[in-house]
């Protein structure tokens, strides 16, 4: 099984992110349904493995929290930009929460994360676009917003590779309490 940690949106949030989509040559766009908040990527693992992963996530105790979107940016691999995101707010709500299910990954087996948390929402995948026509697509719609939501759960997605894009099945829902 290949798997993540993510929060889900709101339906009124996906359809927001819906809106903006379009303008830009050579994009391959997210659709609505993709759209989540990765909260640490585990990749492919046995099924034993998994179980051990949702018993771990399964003992993580957090409380709700608040969380808003805001502006765009674009993340860059060899100097070529490679997507375009939302930028959420980094608040001490999601960087705890994203710590102990780091945390509890680690104890289950998973080795570390490697890379650096930057709370996003991938909007497209930009490998053919021209970099003026993202550099415009980011100025005009940087100043998106939305009110703040509150998150009360987090979710292990599976993630299966399909001809034109993933396929995301939410498997476990994990509620966070007060």
């Amino acid at each position: 099984m290949r798997l993540f940690v993510a929060l889900d949106l709101p339906q009124e949030v996906k359809v927001r992110l819906a809106a903006m989509a379009g303008g830009i040559p050579g994009v391959r766009w997210v659709p609505p349904e993709n759209y989540h908040l990765t909260l640490r990527f585990i990749g492919e693992v046995p099924g034993h493995m998994a179980e051990e992963v949702d018993l771990a996530l399964a003992h993580i105790r957090a409380k709700p929290f608040e969380l808003s979107l805001a502006g765009l940016g674009t993340f860059e691999k060899g100097g070529r930009v490679q997507s375009l995101h939302v930028v959420a707010e980094r608040t001490p709500g999601l960087a705890h929460l994203q710590a102990k299910i780091e945390t509890a990954l680690q104890r289950a087996g998973l080795p570390p994360e490697r890379k650096k948390f930057a709370p996003h929402v991938t909007i497209a995948r930009t490998d053919g676009a021209a970099l003026p026509k993202l550099a415009g697509f980011v100025q005009a719609h940087n100043l998106f917003r939305t009110e703040p939501l509150t998150v009360e759960h987090f979710v292990l997605f599976s993630s299966r590779l399909g001809k034109e894009q993933a396929v995301y099945t939410p498997e476990v829902e994990y509620a966070l309490a007060a």
